[in-house]
């Protein structure tokens, strides 16, 4: 097989403070993460979340040392990985594609065009498909794919989800194993996966296979763990009154400390690399939640990073979607789900119920707040010096 290019995709982080406010403007731009009726409303909205959340979550990056390490470490699994498919005789280069931060998709799909690979496999370090992760970066592709013809001369093929694969599951038991080894009581530690929440419209009202590959994956890696250890899946990062999938983690924890549980391995089950979610939110917020609730151990399982049979899992992924038939934006069922790969089609807007639950009270209460500052040159946003 000739040269081939790998397409890794993630979400991206701030690499310094000053990061911090653009990051989200860009993240709540997207209208896959927020859905409006008109597209010139979602700059104007992108701008007011991101300016009225700037300040905390600058807080919360000064807490892990100024910014994130999203970057740095999926840049090293790109090192690795293309030494990986090299040294097994597969020539083959590695592109990083960020959703919201350097380097842009676009960025990685420039080099893309102009490397001109005989094939690409387009690889989403999301284990678990989500409407709000993979298939976000899924939609920019195909838009891109649509109208370059440059593009359109490149063979791909895209790998929607891989939770189940045999390598990531001993991965995250090999890890798992060596954290509940290194108790007290190994026997009594409670496996613990944390894992990022979405709102309940995703899986109910937009067909999200997010929650179903989530539990199957807990399952299969404690099957793959092979150990009697009782465990808990709960959902972590949860904002706004809209109800998200539970049990949420906070909650989850208070109440294995009231069922008399002392020795606690959390695992950060959707995250593949460490950042904002690990090192802040589950090592500096949820800790303290447990010690509070009476949790004497709290040992957090780290993030695969550059783990080598995490990357040999990649690699394995790479080969086997390059000799099976390929995978298409424009496909509609996913390989493991019968679910279209955009159900966002169905979304609604307006002050439905739906809408309120997926854009959450914040967004529409800003939309008119941003309205009124518009049409009457005075509101909350001048009352506070923001206009």
């Amino acid at each position: 097989m000739g040269r081939i290019g790998v397409l890794l995709l993630n979400l991206g982080g701030p690499d310094r403070l000053e990061d911090v406010r653009p990051f989200l403007y860009n993240l709540f731009s997207d209208p896959e993460i927020i859905r409006l009726p008109v597209p010139w409303l979602q700059s104007p909205l992108a701008w007011l979340i991101s300016t009225l959340r700037a300040k905390k979550s600058q807080e919360n990056y000064k807490k892990i040392g100024g910014g994130s390490p999203l970057r740095r470490i999926t840049e090293a699994q790109a090192k690795d990985l293309e030494s990986l498919l090299n040294q097994s005789g597969q020539e083959a280069t590695v592109y990083i594609g960020m959703r919201y931060w350097h380097p842009f998709t676009e960025e990685a799909i420039a080099r893309i065009k102009r490397d001109k690979p005989e094939r690409l496999v387009i690889l989403p370090l999301y284990p678990q498909f989500s409407i709000s992760t993979s298939g976000s970066s899924f939609r920019v592709l195909e838009r891109m794919w649509n109208v370059d013809p440059d593009l359109q001369k490149i063979p791909y093929t895209v790998i929607p989800s891989w939770y189940n694969h045999p390598g990531y599951l001993q991965s995250m038991a090999k890890l798992i194993g060596q954290r509940i080894d290194s108790l007290p009581d190994p026997a009594q530690g409670h496996v613990f996966f944390s894992a990022h929440g979405v709102p309940v419209s995703y899986v109910e009202e937009a067909g999200d296979p997010y929650q179903k590959e989530i539990e199957a994956c807990a399952g299969l890696i404690m099957k793959t763990l092979g150990r009697s250890n009782d465990y808990t899946l709960a959902y972590q990062s949860r904002v706004g009154p809209v109800e998200w999938l539970k049990p949420y983690t906070d909650e989850a924890i208070q109440e294995l400390a009231e069922k008399g549980v002392k020795e606690l391995v959390v695992v950060p089950i959707s995250f593949v690399s460490e950042h904002i979610e690990t090192l802040e939110e589950i090592d500096q917020e949820y800790r303290e939640v447990a010690e509070e609730a009476g949790i004497e151990i709290f040992s957090r399982v780290p993030a695969l990073d550059t783990d080598p049979t995490f990357i040999q899992a990649l690699a394995d992924l790479v080969q086997k979607a390059l000799h099976d038939r390929p995978i298409l934006f424009a496909e509609t069922v996913q390989p493991s789900e019968d679910t279209k790969l955009y159900p966002q089609e169905r979304w609604e807007w307006g002050l439905t119920t739906s809408a309120e639950v997926w854009n959450g009270r914040l967004a529409m209460l800003g939309i008119l707040a941003l309205l009124a500052e518009l049409l009457i040159g005075r509101g909350p946003l001048h009352a506070v010096g923001l206009l």
